[in-house]
């Protein structure tokens, strides 16, 4: 379980991995965690729209203010390995075919404080081939912009030497690259880039090492979470990310049983992933019904692990 001293503060629920709250993250993280106890923050928190959402959400003129106070306790949360991602939607300009800053103008930001910096460890994109065109003033109306559908993920870091290991995250090969292996024919030597293909390219290592632009597609298919929050008589989270995205940064970025943290946690996918791979979570939302709604992720999840390890035996 999350390390936590006193813990005054009761959770809406627990699992046997983690705990979900409900608050601010500023004022509870430091309340329900050791300092640098936590190995990775994986979350998304409310984009800077300019059309307000019902979950809330900052304007892009406040945004890199607004999130500061958070940074802090991130970074006193996270252990000098541990890292911090960030996914971000774009945003666009009130009534004009432009877009908003606001995303990188907050990572310069925090890399840039005189105080608590991180680093850049890399920057990643998520590319959701089933989003809907958007904004549709200027994309479906007007014709005069391409559909919006990569969002920015800032990948954080104290310490150039954060934990992460990309070969347990490895993509399956594509169809030439397994007839490549097979046939172990290929032509050696520099290329006009500069690159030099030597003796071991065509090694069979089990997968392929992944990009920075993730594929993705959020179609929204998230039926036991959708009819939990019905059967309560609650309105499921509208922003919800596929689990594919956080269970990538869980694998790549933690070991089994590592501290994953999400402070804007929603429908609390990151926290389930969590609870799927092995590692200890806490999630924090300030909205309760929210936090209610999220434990329909968890019912029934202990007895479908429970098979899924007399499968794997």
């Amino acid at each position: 379980m999350p390390e936590a001293a006193s813990e005054p503060h009761p959770p809406v629920y627990a699992t046997e991995l983690g705990r979900a709250y409900c608050g601010d993250a500023i004022d509870l993280l430091g309340e329900l965690c050791e300092p640098e106890s936590a190995d990775l923050i994986v979350t998304s928190p409310p984009f800077a729209l300019a059309r307000p959402k019902e979950y809330g959400n900052q304007s892009s003129a406040n945004y890199v203010k607004w999130f500061q106070p958070f940074a802090n306790a991130f970074w006193d949360a996270l252990k000098p390995t541990g890292s911090l991602v960030i996914d971000l939607g774009g945003a666009w300009e009130p009534g004009s075919p432009t877009k908003s800053l606001y995303a990188f103008e907050l990572l310069v930001s925090l890399c840039r404080r005189p105080v608590k910096p991180f680093l850049l460890a890399q920057d990643v994109y998520w590319y959701n081939p089933a989003r809907l065109p958007s904004p549709a003033q200027w994309v479906t109306i007007e014709r005069v912009r391409l559909k919006d559908a990569v969002n920015t993920v800032w990948w954080l870091a104290k310490d150039p030497g954060a934990k992460a290991d990309n070969s347990r995250i490895l993509a399956d090969y594509k169809d030439g690259m397994k007839r490549l292996l097979e046939s172990q024919e290929y032509n050696r030597g520099a290329r006009p880039s500069g690159h030099v293909v030597k003796e071991g390219f065509t090694k069979d290592r089990g997968g392929a090492i992944r990009p920075n632009m993730l594929e993705i597609a959020n179609t929204g298919n998230d039926a036991t979470y959708v009819n939990g929050c019905r059967a309560r008589d609650l309105n499921p989270h509208p922003a919800r990310f596929p689990e594919e995205l956080p269970k990538l940064f869980v694998e790549f970025l933690t070991d089994p049983g590592d501290l994953v943290i999400d402070p804007f946690a929603g429908s609390n996918v990151v926290g389930k992933v969590a609870e799927v791979s092995g590692r200890r979570w806490l999630s924090i939302d300030v909205d309760e019904d929210y936090v209610r709604g999220s434990q329909a992720r968890f019912e029934g999840l202990q007895a479908e692990l429970a098979e899924q390890t007399r499968e794997a035996v």
